[in-house]
């Protein structure tokens, strides 16, 4: 089994003579999905395996697990967040092809391939990307921002006091006319 620090897997052994390549590795700085970036604390491991299924055909299973830095959505503090994902997808070789393309024809999906180095990043990203929570809290108690100062509510006690709105508030007033 190879380990790598760049995550890619050589399939070369594997399209000449079938059966099953592994690879495992780890992801140091963090993922890249477009402009933004989604920091890791400590480094997130992986391991995959590319099975020959017949023909030009090959299925990539793997999982990539780790602690990526998220700012808690109410005081905006980075909190380390687990992830573990799981991933699986077809593969077509087709030789010649420069880069790793997603096709999805009537109900099947696959990426299709060129080159007997397969750059496992994106898939990777996706997964990892994919599982992580839309939010998260450094402690279940958090007291957040002050909306007035800016302060953190967790640290200090500013002194300011929260309004409450409430799109149904002014219907407390109407009771009394009743």
């Amino acid at each position: 089994m190879e380990h790598h620090e760049v995550a890619s897997i050589n399939l070369a052994r594997l399209l000449k003579e079938g059966g099953t390549a592994r690879a495992t590795g780890v992801v140091r700085e963090g993922f890249q999905v477009g402009e933004e970036r989604f920091p890791l604390e400590g480094e997130a491991t992986w391991q995959v395996a590319v099975s020959s299924v017949g023909g030009e055909e090959y299925w990539l299973s793997g999982e990539v697990e780790g602690w990526v830095l998220m700012e808690c959505r109410r005081c905006l503090k980075p909190t380390p967040t687990h992830v573990h994902a799981h991933f699986q997808h077809l593969l077509r070789y087709q030789q010649g092809l420069g880069e790793v393309v997603f096709h999805e024809e009537a109900e099947e999906e696959y990426y299709a391939f060129g080159e007997p180095d397969l750059d496992l990043l994106p898939f990777l990203t996706e997964a990892f990307v994919s599982e992580m929570p839309y939010t998260v809290l450094c402690q279940e108690g958090c007291q957040g921002l002050c909306p007035v100062c800016g302060a953190d509510r967790n640290l200090e006690d500013c002194g300011h006091q929260v309004e409450v709105h409430h799109p149904l508030l002014g219907l407390k007033d109407l009771l009394s006319e009743l």
